[in-house]
């Protein structure tokens, strides 16, 4: 039942009166760690610098592990869920148990606690409602863009920004999720005020700057973003595992896309330092190593990160790397692994529409339900890469008008990413566009020659038809 703000008040007060000296020093203790980053899917903003963003990158020390937090998390979690069980009117204790289980996901991939955080920003909204319990409104909001109901986010966001317009929160999660709505120039906005509410350098303004920049093709200015976070991120009173893992993940990205895969692997192998079970490094390092041409080590790279995670895509990749290898009976497993896990995502939401949709369109299975995938998904997330999606599986479908249109919204950034112009060269080539075909199949290959271990291959094939 929803308090009245009169009653809200009151109770807050009797309840912070009644707390133990022992309790009330662990919910201070809960409160600051919330308040510092624990918010899941937002990313600790460590520190600030009141400086403009640095014309070079900062030089960094060597990787080195970060500790673990499990028995914390597990303490902080049975201690806030005896809280909310003994006072379900307590949305604090529910705002806090959600970005515990919200970083959790962020850190392990694991949806369970995703959809723990969703019942738990429920149940806060719940007891109070979005004008006395703003924390509880950035919760959903941060739940349901996790979770790919970026509409449903959006509109969250946009009314948390109603009721905290000097926050810095509302202004990021309003600028991540018209990012994935394909709303550029209104995520450059919501991310200038961002920028100018936090009055310097953060790492919640550099990570999220650098996504643009890199969809914008400003390459070498998202790498400097990312190491600038990276270096916030490390000089933290107590730094994130998570987040200085996913930072050296996400330069490892960077230089993978640009073909430098020796610097990627570094990256990659960095990360793991940092945290060794990270999935997302995990993955990655099995792509890179298929890339410089190790296939049995991509192979074993894959197969423990599947075991970790059975992520479609890492799926996906491992069962192309079985094909290549010639162990077709393993890939036909894979690939029908790889439709099981979506098909089961599907039955919660839109999570994994869109790869399963490139699933099927690069391996040309069911071209059809490929394209109604994308269609739909890009009826409300018109992102570019919703565009190149939907211009994928159009070509795959026969529908080179669609395909045509639609590529040219995914280049409309002028993003520096080999998959992209690889769609767009077969696409031209479909048209009968020679010229067209042969600029962008060298440029996709020029920028990332191994970006995909099939589809590389394809598109040298195509060159020399």
């Amino acid at each position: 039942m929803t308090l009245r703000a009169a009653d809200l008040r009151a109770n807050m007060h009797l309840r912070n009166r009644s707390l133990s000296s022992a309790s009330l020093s662990a919910s201070l203790l809960l409160v600051a760690l919330f308040a510092c980053g624990c918010g899941g899917w937002i990313r600790p903003r460590s520190s600030t610098v009141n400086a403009p963003a640095a014309a070079s990158s900062p030089a960094l020390p060597p990787a080195a592990p970060l500790p673990a937090d499990e028995q914390a998390f597990e303490e902080a979690v049975r201690f806030l869920e005896a809280r909310v069980r003994s006072d379900p009117a307590d949305f604090i204790a529910c705002n806090l148990l959600h970005g515990h289980y919200l970083r959790k996901a962020q850190e392990t991939g694991d949806m369970q606690y995703l959809e723990l955080a969703a019942r738990a920003a429920r149940a806060s909204l719940a007891a109070a409602p979005a004008e006395l319990n703003p924390g509880g409104l950035a919760a959903l909001a941060q739940t349901e863009y996790a979770s790919h109901d970026f509409v449903a986010a959006r509109d969250h966001a946009l009314r948390l920004r109603e009721l905290q317009p000097d926050k810095t929160l509302p202004h990021q999660l309003l600028g991540e999720t018209l990012v994935e709505l394909g709303d550029y120039e209104g995520a450059d906005e919501a991310f200038r005020q961002s920028q100018r509410l936090d009055g310097g350098l953060s790492f919640a303004t550099e990570t999220r700057l650098a996504r643009v920049d890199l969809l914008r093709g400003r390459v070498e200015r998202a790498r400097e973003r990312y190491t600038n976070a990276l270096a916030l991120a490390l000089d933290a009173s107590q730094p994130s595992r998570e987040a200085v893992a996913w930072c050296r993940w996400q330069l490892g990205e960077v230089a993978f896309g640009r073909g430098d895969y020796e610097t990627a692997e570094r990256h990659y192998r960095e990360s793991l330092t940092t945290y060794p079970d990270y999935y997302r490094a995990a993955g990655a390092l099995g792509r890179v190593r298929a890339a410089r041409g190790d296939a049995a080590g991509a192979i074993e790279q894959y197969e423990r990160a599947v075991k970790r995670l059975p992520d479609p895509s890492f799926v996906a990749a491992l069962g192309d790397l079985y094909k290549l290898s010639v162990r077709e009976r393993e890939a036909a497993a894979q690939y029908a692994l790889v439709e099981q896990i979506a098909r089961l995502g599907a039955s919660g939401g839109a999570l994994y529409n869109r790869q399963l949709a490139l699933f099927y369109a690069d391996h040309d299975l069911r071209a059809a339900e490929a394209h109604a995938l994308a269609a739909k998904e890009y009826e409300v997330r018109r992102d570019i890469y919703g565009a190149d999606a939907l211009a994928w599986t159009a070509l795959k479908a026969g529908k080179l008008d669609e395909a045509r249109a639609a590529i040219k919204d995914a280049l409309r950034l002028q993003t520096e990413d080999a998959r992209l112009f690889y769609h767009a060269g077969m696409i031209a080539r479909a048209s009968g566009d020679a010229a067209g075909a042969r600029s962008y199949l060298e440029r996709a290959l020029a920028l990332n020659p191994q970006f995909d271990p099939l589809q590389a291959s394809i598109a040298r094939a195509a060159l020399t038809k």
